[in-house]
């Protein structure tokens, strides 16, 4: 049910229940940001800053979900988030008070269940399946990776160097409450140290002269061979983040596609506020403008160097799933090698931190298409700084 305070309240923090109510709402299979607008749209009581907790309190739930279910004694919001106070050393007393707004007094039941995750899969914070991918492809990275997949990502931005200088944006952003540095992984990236929820509204954002973007995301673009006058075409560009980050680095003609047009709808937008010129193509019209010097395919993926972000997106992969994966990237590297232009370069890239979805696939491709090689390989781990990301460079022999 709806918790709704008296008329005139004022919620400066979102009362436990309410955190409770919104938590218990989230089911495996269900995107969280759906779940968070969805409850957000029925919760008009509740501010900007109680929705703002509320998100970061459900999402620490979901990238810890299998130890806070541990601490908690059961899979359900309310044991979440009674794990969530056990594991992080507080009294869950103070909180499940029955009083006022609070979540209900502890039962006898939830005060003696509730361990010390014990499995490996319960403290990485993983599906017991997938331990053996992240094993074998991480080594002994594995359980760095897995905790630091349970942390809140940073907030990152890439500055559009079309509009101005990294130190005219850092000043801009400055004008405007929010601090950021430099960050060495790509050298249009930007760490926010303070006042992210300020970026929208800033006049940096909004006359285009940075972007939300990762800076290991930044960092593939950069590790392109870009130069004016070629013909670029991002193959998979969902929104258009690398897109938009090609068109800041070189005068180059490019364009833009993707299967799900629908993920490309906010690009003309984009592309506008960023003054960058990208024409975006259908299907049937990728042949007729190629071929490209550099095709880029950020190809669909598990996204498990980016479950910081989209943490729910760890719980919804199956094996099943991740092997249909596999076939879709096969499928892109194929469809995509007959556009690339004799001298050109096929440039795969995954936010993934899995063998099976990175050099396995690149391995698998070469192993079949005789005429082709691994030019440049790069993967980036979250110790780095930014998101878990995967690249390789492929050219004909």
């Amino acid at each position: 049910q709806e918790v709704v305070p008296p008329k005139g309240q004022d919620l400066v923090l979102a009362p436990a229940q309410v955190r409770y109510c919104l938590a218990q709402g989230i089911r495996l299979g269900s995107a969280a940001e759906q779940a968070l607008t969805s409850w957000a749209r029925r919760s008009r009581f509740a501010g900007s800053k109680d929705r703002a907790a509320i998100r970061d309190h459900v999402f620490d739930a979901l990238r810890c979900k299998l130890s806070f279910a541990a601490w908690g004694g059961a899979m359900t919001g309310r044991g979440l988030m009674l794990g969530q106070i056990r594991a992080e050393g507080g009294d869950p007393d103070l909180v499940f008070t029955g009083e006022g707004y609070g979540a209900a007094a502890l039962t006898p039941e939830e005060r003696a269940a509730g361990t010390a995750p014990g499995t490996d899969a319960e403290r990485l914070d993983l599906p017991d399946w997938l331990l053996p991918q992240f094993r074998a492809s991480l080594g002994e990275e594995t359980e760095a990776v897995a905790k630091a997949l349970t942390e809140r990502a940073p907030v990152m931005l890439r500055v559009n160097l079309r509009a101005g200088s990294v130190e005219e944006a850092m000043s801009s952003l400055a004008g405007d409450g929010i601090t950021t540095i430099p960050h060495k992984l790509a050298t249009t990236a930007l760490l926010v140290t303070d006042g992210p929820r300020r970026i929208r509204s800033s006049s940096a954002f909004e006359s285009g002269l940075v972007e939300f973007q990762d800076c290991a995301s930044q960092a593939v673009v950069e590790a392109l061979s870009l130069s004016n006058g070629q013909v670029v075409l991002d193959y998979c560009a969902g929104g258009g983040g690398k897109t938009l980050a090609i068109a800041a680095k070189s005068d180059v003609s490019l364009f833009a596609h993707d299967k799900t047009e629908a993920r490309m709808r906010d690009l003309p937008m984009r592309a506008q506020r960023a003054n960058a010129q990208v024409r975006m193509l259908q299907t049937d019209e990728l042949k007729r403008h190629g071929p490209y010097d550099l095709v880029l395919c950020d190809v669909p993926c598990s996204g498990s160097g980016a479950w910081r972000r989209s943490p729910d997106a760890k719980w919804r992969l199956t094996e099943e799933k991740l092997h249909e994966l596999n076939m879709i990237q096969d499928e892109v590297l194929v469809n995509v090698a007959d556009l690339v232009a004799p001298s050109g370069v096929l440039a795969y890239a995954t936010c993934s931190v899995l063998d099976i979805e990175n050099k396995d696939r690149i391995s698998s491709f070469l192993r079949r298409n005789p005429g082709w090689k691994c030019s440049y390989e790069r993967s980036f781990l979250l110790a780095e700084g930014g998101d878990g990301f995967y690249t390789a460079h492929l050219t004909r022999v």
